[in-house]
């Protein structure tokens, strides 16, 4: 199941950075290319796990728990910076916050099954 999550993030943020700045990217650099940073962690992750690459599914989810948290923050306090929403924004909000509960569900998984 955390494999298929992380499968249809990975999809969904390399689709969405890809329009992004494919279309405008010169609107908002910073959080177009904060998503593409997004959509290569979710591949990476999704990989990773998929086949019980345990270092590099923790080095993955713990980029993206940082990731969340640092751009969450940075999103609230400086909203200007982000014209336009990035998967990481605002802690996952635009996704349900599944992005901020995402990879601590992954890291809690390695663990678990370490």
């Amino acid at each position: 199941m955390l494999v298929t999550v992380y499968g249809i993030f990975a999809i969904a943020a390399t689709s969405r950075s890809a329009v992004q700045i494919a279309t405008r990217f010169s609107d908002a650099p910073v959080a177009y290319t904060l998503s593409a940073l997004a959509a290569v962690v979710y591949v990476l992750a999704t990989v990773a796990l998929a086949l019980d690459s345990r270092r590099i599914a923790f080095i993955a989810c713990s980029v993206e728990l940082g990731g969340v948290l640092l751009v969450g923050a940075a999103s609230l306090v400086v909203p200007q910076a982000f014209p336009d929403a990035t998967v990481w924004s605002f802690f996952g909000l635009g996704y349900g916050f599944i992005p901020l509960v995402l990879p601590i569900l992954g890291l809690w998984w390695l663990r678990r099954t370490a």
